[in-house]
Order: C-alpha cells, then structure tokens, then sequence
C-alpha cells in the first residue's frame, strides 16, 4: 500500500490565547490538503475552492457557476433530489456550493462518525450529479426571483453599473447570479457541461479542520476528488486593466436617501505593496468606526449612517472600492467630503498615532476571524489561494508591523487616484449633474 505522504509544519502562531497549527496533508493519489486538527469535537469542517468562477461563464450563459452551485446537491448517483437532501438532513450534514468571480467554492461540514457517508455524498455531487428537471427548474425560479428583486435594491444597482464600467467585455462587468434571460435560458446540458470543463485537480484547493488525522484525511480526499480530471479544459485569461476616469454617474431612483459607492484601481494581492495599503485603507475608510471618512462624514457633519473604503483584490485586477448612503439633498455635500479625504490622504496628510493605531487594530482583529472551524478551514483555503506560505499565520503580524510613515505616504501617492475616482449614485439626488 502507497505509503501516505504527510509534510509536517508547526506554527507557533501568536493568536493571542491559542495557538494554529497547519500540516500539509498530500493524499495517496497526489491531492494536496491544508488540515488543522482539532479533537475536542467529534465535528470535521471542509472548505475547498476550484481556481476560475463566474467571469468564466460564457457569453450569454451569465449565471451558469451560480446555478450549477444551486444544483449540484440536489441529487447525484442513484439519489434523487429529496432522498440526497433527506441524507444530508438525517445525518447532520452540510454540504453546499458557492459561485464568486474568481472561484467555484464548496463547503462540508460533519460529525466525524458520518465522515465516510459524507464524503461519499460530495464525490457524487462532484462527479456524478443528477441535474433532474424538476430542481434545476425549481432553483432557476428561485435565482430569477432574487434577480428581479435585486433589480430595485440600490446598493446592487450602484456596484453592478461601477463594475461594468470598470471591465466593459471582461467576465468582472457580469453579475454572478446571471439576467433572467440567461438564466431561462440555462439547462441541464449547460451544467453538465460546467461539471465536466470546470472542475478538476490541478485546479483544486483544500482546507480541513477538525476531528481528522492525515491519513484518515488523505483516503477520504481521494475518494471524493480522485475520480475529476486532472485539469479543467476551460483556461483562465491574463490581467486586464480597469477602466477609471474619474466620472460620476446617476441611477434615478424615486427612494428618500440616495446610495453612493465609489472606487478606482489598485493593487493585486500578490503586490508587496499590499500590507501597506491595507493600513494606509484602514485609517481611509477601513476602520468602521475610526476612519477619516467615518470622522469627517458621520460624525463632524450627520451626512451618512455609515461611509467606508474596503482594498478589493480579484485575480486579473486590483480594486479600492467604497460606499455610503445619504438624504438626496446632501449627496453632493458627502461626495465632496469623500474626494476631500481621498485627495488628503493621496497628498500624504498622514500622522504618527493615525498609524499605530492602524496596525494595533488589523494586527489584533485578525485572530477574531477564527471564530468555527469552518472559518479557520476558509483561511487556510484563502492561504493557499494567494500564495502566503504554510507559516503566514505564524508571519502575518510582522508583516503589518514592518509598515512604516514612509510606506503609508509612498502607497497613498502611488495607488490613490483623486481624478479617477469613479462615483455611481442611486436614487434622487439633488444638484448632481452626472458626467459619463
């Protein structure tokens, strides 16, 4: 018997009370796992990502990652849609998928006694689902519903037009869940088609916390993935470029408050810029409570309930994006107060204590994040996804500590954009005049 090949790394991670440690797990028949074991609960949790989402859908058949994300558990093998569903409830299972512009996610999570039932329920939705005509139309009505009531939601409106400006022809400017022409349009030998092009083991990514050890983890891995191909026959394209100019555009919408969201772009994950921009974002607009534009728009002048900026990195572009909501008749008050930080902050208007206590924030909040196993299993896919390192638990904080004055002003100047900032309001708001 092929001897089970286990790479060892302990982390001695400084998660204040407690600490992670990660092990890379390569199974017999060559997939790679990232396992945080975890034996004080008989509960095993299982996050795994195949690289390429939504933006690989292909012309006209917008929505079809997000479908197939909805039919893939709705029966598989000899199980039908309610017997598969009536498993997974009887034996306290979840296991689901999700669709996103970069990835075709998937989540298991199991009491350790059901670990073979439950595996081997996920190696059928992955290799052998159903696709049966009754819940793909089923789950078709329910996407086009939430399609149509999404279509008046103002914040969905703003992000959808400011996107689609951004990445006109790229799979980025379509919304992942689809129109309801092309999600009518979709059928069964579209998902069956997505199954078989999309999913293999080449572009596979696997994090599992739990009540597992490596060679129980290894057998069950290659049971449920060993059967994929060994590569999706769909390829993903290279960077493209975001399109900014700085223009600000009007949604008319008959609604008391207007909803704004703004951006431009930026960096890639991969960037070593990125720790810097993270704290030069936070005192921006990423500190929900603490940021510039929280002080200036909220507090100093009542303008919005809440106003912030978030870095936003994809695979192919790179983005800082931002949002607020206010009475239509100081939408321009609030838009001015936003390009007056944005530039501020650009021109390198940065002090000392605003730094410090940047980084004391986003090196203190990040243990927090680890509040189940499956959102430890999600960073461990997140890890492997941007290439951190089996050890960036453990480096992550010096990371954030080495950000200094210079580099905060260096990455403002750099990749802060005053004259781009793109701008989408939605609803009525008073004295704008829209410039496309």
């Amino acid at each position: 018997m092929k001897k089970l090949l286990v790479a060892l790394m302990i982390i001695f991670a400084p998660l204040h009370a407690w600490a992670v440690d990660v092990e890379r797990v390569v199974s017999p028949g060559g997939i790679e796992a990232w396992l945080v074991q975890d034996h004080s609960n008989p509960v095993v949790s299982m996050r795994f990502a195949f690289d390429g989402g939504s933006e690989l859908d292909p012309v006209g058949k917008a929505g079809l990652s997000n479908l197939a994300a909805s039919t893939m558990d709705e029966g598989a093998g000899d199980l039908d849609s309610q017997s598969f569903q009536q498993i997974l409830a009887d034996q306290s299972i979840t296991l689901r998928f999700d669709a996103g512009l970069d990835r075709f996610s998937g989540e298991l999570k199991t009491l350790s006694e059901n670990l073979d039932q439950s595996f081997d329920l996920l190696r059928l939705s992955l290799s052998q689902p159903r696709f049966d005509e009754e819940p793909v139309a089923r789950l078709k009505s329910q996407i086009i519903a939430g399609i149509r009531a999404d279509s008046e939601d103002p914040g969905k409106l703003a992000y959808d037009s400011l996107f689609a400006h951004f990445f006109p022809g790229h799979g980025y400017a379509v919304d992942s869940d689809g129109t309801v022409e092309s999600v009518t349009a979709l059928g069964s030998d579209d998902l069956r088609s997505f199954v078989k092009t999309r999913l293999g083991r080449s572009n596979l990514i696997i994090g599992v916390v739990g009540d597992i050890d490596p060679d129980r983890l290894g057998q069950l891995i290659d049971h449920a993935f060993g059967a994929l191909p060994a590569a999706p026959s769909v390829e993903r394209g290279g960077d493209v470029a975001v399109n900014a100019s700085g223009r600000l555009d009007v949604i008319e919408r008959d609604i008391p408050q207007s909803t704004i969201v703004f951006g431009h772009g930026a960096l890639k994950r991969d960037d070593p810029d990125y720790y810097a921009t993270l704290v030069m974002n936070h005192i921006l607009g990423g500190g929900s409570f603490t940021s510039r534009l929280y002080d200036e728009v909220r507090e100093k002048r009542g303008l919005a309930y809440s106003v912030g900026s978030s870095v936003y990195p994809l695979d192919h572009a790179g983005l800082i994006i931002g949002s607020a909501a206010t009475e239509n008749a100081r939408v321009s008050e609030t838009i001015e107060v936003i390009r007056t930080q944005w530039a501020r902050m650009a021109a390198g208007d940065v002090g000392e204590q605003e730094l410090k206590d940047a980084k004391t924030y986003i090196t203190g909040a990040f243990p927090l994040t680890f509040t189940s196993t499956g959102a430890i299993a999600r960073v461990l896919v997140a890890m492997q996804l941007n290439k951190l390192g089996i050890d960036y638990l453990d480096k992550r904080k010096t990371y954030i500590d080495a950000v200094d004055m210079a580099d905060v002003k260096r990455v403002a100047a750099k990749y802060l954009a005053p004259d781009r900032l793109d701008i989408v309001v939605v609803g009525k708001p008073a004295g704008i005049v829209p410039s496309r």
